[in-house]
């Protein structure tokens, strides 16, 4: 899925990315077969209902895709910079984007004192690069292009695309059911007859824990997903630098600068998570609470950084 970039091809992305597509793939037709078979014989428009489900579907999923990088501006109320408002940061951006070989997104500055980056946008073409004033006042140079190394991997390899297509399957599904459920409330049960209203009153029910079952499912999957895509985004950063040491370090840097902003900051800042470098708010620990994150542990990502300097480490300088 990556452009054509120096950034360090993963085939176990492509494997786990390939794999979870397929998997939303078959829980979404299972979903939607069940859905026309349990209101076949009870609502004449099922058709006509899933034929909206995906029409609302596909309209959210294309305004998501391709305004992106305005929504995301907008919400963590960034300006866009240019190189003389910021030099330094934009010299960082040029010498990343002519290691990797790709076009040079849009650079914004979001006015929060919390660390953090992110980069969105449908490709390299389309795509904006944010760093809070937080995170250009806590990093070294090194680290804020370990950073920039690790957002500008997932412009490369096309992320705000691929987790705009699997989320698309969960949206459906979500809407899939709220047209079904009012559409049985409010229209199917008065137009059948006798037993059929009983029938009615049974299939709403159903359709909405069949439903909350196939959600369940799609949601773990896309932040698995999500998850190994922040992995793979440390790694390809970390090749692109040659230095996973200073991305260790912007990770601990920006772990211990959140735990000094204010939880209700951080609360503010929770409908990003999923475009930050690290979550605004996250789980502690090897809990349960682990498998519903946007992001692995920092534990976790430090352990594969460490994994990649060992590597690097024991090349020798003709194979860098």
């Amino acid at each position: 899925m990556a452009t054509r970039t120096r950034y360090a091809p993963d085939r176990g992305l492509s494997v786990r990315m390939t794999a979870t597509m397929f998997l939303l793939g078959l829980v979404f037709v299972a979903f939607v077969a069940l859905i026309i078979g349990l209101m076949g014989a009870a609502h004449a428009s099922a058709g006509a209902i899933i034929f909206v489900a995906l029409l609302f579907g596909g309209g959210s999923a294309f305004i998501s895709l391709f305004y992106s990088d305005k929504i995301a501006l907008a919400a963590a109320g960034a300006r866009e910079v240019s190189p003389q408002q910021a030099p330094e940061l934009h010299a960082i951006v040029d010498r990343l984007c002519a290691l990797a070989d790709m076009d040079k997104p849009r650079v914004a500055i979001a006015p929060a004192s919390m660390p953090n980056a992110f980069a969105t946008g449908r490709n390299s073409k389309n795509s904006v690069l944010c760093v809070t004033e937080g995170m250009l006042n806590r990093l070294d140079n090194e680290e804020l292009e370990g950073v920039l190394a690790h957002e500008l991997s997932h412009v490369a390899h096309k992320d705000v695309q691929v987790m705009t297509y699997a989320s698309l399957l969960a949206i459906v599904a979500g809407l899939l059911v709220r047209f079904a459920f009012y559409s049985e409330l409010f229209g199917g049960g008065r137009r059948m007859g006798g037993n059929n209203n009983s029938q009615a009153a049974l299939l709403i029910p159903l359709i909405m824990l069949v439903s909350a079952l196939v959600y369940a499912i799609s949601f773990l999957l896309i932040r698995m997903l999500s998850r190994y895509r922040e992995l793979a985004a440390d790694r390809s950063g970390a090749l692109l630098t040659g230095n996973p040491a200073a991305l260790i370090s912007a990770l601990r840097k920006v772990s211990d600068g959140m735990a000094r902003i204010p939880t209700k900051d951080l609360r503010s800042a929770e409908p990003l998570n999923a475009f930050y470098f690290a979550p605004a708010l996250k789980p502690n620990g090897q809990s349960l609470a682990n498998i519903f994150s946007t992001h692995p542990s920092l534990q976790k990502r430090i352990e594969e950084l460490v994994k990649i300097q060992r590597q690097l480490n024991q090349a020798t300088p003709g194979d860098r």
